[in-house]
């Protein structure tokens, strides 16, 4: 049986995540919110937690990413096109600011971390902190 620990401020922010991409997507005319974001895939392997937010339309200078112990957070702005002239008979896309912080499984060493921005997805690795890493301990038999 895996027992695992129930964390309410945990469950609670990702209720709050999940409320605030409901009712900021599709209904604000097009324009993103504080509580719209980029779709988001957080795995890890022994040494390294690695992110892929997807940014399509996004130049890197409109992007910002912060670490801070076991939190990234990305801000960011998509501009919207200019065009001179013309109607506009359909306008889906969304613009403007947004910014995500997402719980991360261990602290990070934010020295280490790296950020690659291509065909639209951010790549970001995050090496773990030596503190969270696992640890073989040797036993000595006498």
């Amino acid at each position: 049986m895996l027992a695992t620990r129930w964390e309410p401020w945990t469950e609670l922010n990702r209720l709050s995540r999940e409320m605030d991409r409901l009712f900021s997507r599709g209904g604000n005319g097009g324009v993103m919110g504080v509580g719209s974001f980029p779709a988001l895939n957080v795995r890890e392997d022994e040494d390294n937690v690695y992110a892929e937010a997807e940014l399509p339309g996004f130049h890197m200078d409109d992007m910002e990413i912060y670490v801070t112990g076991n939190q990234l957070t990305l801000k960011g702005e998509r501009k919207p096109p200019e065009h001179e002239g013309g109607t506009w008979h359909r306008q889906e896309c969304s613009y403007g600011k947004f910014s995500r912080m997402i719980e991360l499984p261990g602290d990070i060493d934010s020295e280490k971390v790296s950020a690659e921005f291509k065909n639209g997805v951010l790549h970001i690795t995050l090496p773990k902190s030596e503190a969270v890493k696992p640890r073989r301990i040797e036993v000595k038999a006498n």
